[in-house]
């Protein structure tokens, strides 16, 4: 499955499994918007110390399974990656903003589970 993350002064293997819904639950996720998230993940992995082992997607939630480091709490990781991807989808794809009536991709809800 992932490895351990070797540090100087720590050895991690960190799993979460995050479930992220949309604002009002609309069905917004379309295939190319999919891609396009999962392009941008890849992204967040090589600027962060977050990895995505899987990315899936519905049209109205996401799912991911991610290994991160000790240093991110799981609450301060979850801001960066709905900040960082509403971000960057809202300017890849325009015409999201105006499915979503208020302009904010991510309810402020998510679900989040140890994997171990």
């Amino acid at each position: 499955m992932s490895e351990h993350i070797l540090k100087r002064h720590n050895k991690s293997l960190l799993l979460y499994h995050l479930v992220f819904p949309l604002k009002y639950r609309k069905s917004v996720i379309t295939e190319e918007i999919g891609e396009g998230l999962k392009s941008i993940c890849l992204e967040i992995s090589e600027r962060y110390e977050v990895h995505f082992i899987e990315i899936g997607y519905e049209s109205n939630h996401v799912h991911f399974l991610v290994q991160s480091v000790p240093n991110y709490s799981v609450s301060k990781m979850i801001r960066m990656l709905k900040s960082i991807t509403a971000k960057q989808l809202f300017q890849r794809f325009p015409e999201i903003k105006e499915k979503l009536w208020g302009g904010k991709f991510w309810t402020s809800s998510f679900y989040v589970n140890t994997v171990g």
